[in-house]
């Protein structure tokens, strides 16, 4: 269940969140929203995948941490074992709403999830200050949701221009473990990088022009962590 309400400092004062990572608090994910301008910090930790939204068959990035439903391999008992987390992780329980309007007069602004198991009175970073001024940890929380907005925006042109060059194709993983069981993964895309070096140079300039050719490559250079994701996976199975 959720539960999304305007945020502000009269009804929630007391309003605090466990930033701590966990199961219990929904870190359990196989992978999460990622964006174009976040690509380079993700990339240094995990696997850049592609894949179409149910709804609007739309192609969205993903950060990758498990090979199954449910499983994050970068949770232990010390917590999120990596020094960056996706901000679409991060920004929980919080999440960008717009006040009414059109166009350039919506303004945005901040929604909390109260049903959030992060949500508490008494533990936790506080959201207000006792006066109710904007706390230091709410404010790292609007820089994340302005970055995920820009994120959002920034991501249709991005696809665009991947499928505009044919540069996206299907993905499927086939793992063997050390228990020697197999597992696929699939209904993912990724960068196909012998069309990505077909490209001619005016081709090639347009995607730096317009700022997509780094996150291009960021991708390709995040392939290199599923050997690492898969030895997480064996050290789980204890092998």
């Amino acid at each position: 269940m959720t539960k999304h309400v305007l945020l502000n400092n009269v009804e929630h004062k007391d309003l605090r969140v466990i930033t701590r990572r966990a199961a219990q608090y929904g870190d359990d994910v196989m992978c999460a929203l990622t964006f174009p301008a976040e690509f380079r910090s993700v990339q240094a930790h995990y696997p850049i995948f592609f894949r179409k939204a149910a709804d609007s068959g739309q192609f969205q990035p993903f950060a990758m941490f498990g090979f199954r439903d449910g499983e994050n391999l970068f949770l232990g008992e010390q917590g999120w074992d990596a020094t960056y987390v996706p901000m679409a992780i991060e920004r929980q329980p919080f999440l960008i709403g717009f006040q009414p309007g059109t166009g350039a007069e919506r303004q945005m602004v901040v929604h909390v999830d109260l049903d959030s198991p992060r949500i508490s009175r008494t533990d936790g970073e506080r959201v207000f200050l006792e006066y109710g001024g904007v706390s230091e940890y709410l404010q790292r929380v609007n820089g994340i949701l302005s970055a995920i907005h820009g994120g959002i925006e920034s991501t249709p042109p991005f696809v665009a221009a991947l499928l505009e060059l044919d540069l996206l194709e299907s993905f499927a993983l086939d793992i063997r473990l050390a228990d020697g069981t197999d597992h696929r993964v699939a209904g993912f895309y990724t960068i196909n990088e012998e069309r990505l070096a077909a490209l001619d140079g005016a081709q090639l300039e347009r995607l730096n022009r317009a700022g997509h050719l780094l996150p291009v490559f960021m991708v390709i250079a995040s392939l290199s962590n599923i050997r690492a994701l898969v030895e997480r996976k064996n050290r789980r199975l204890g092998r």
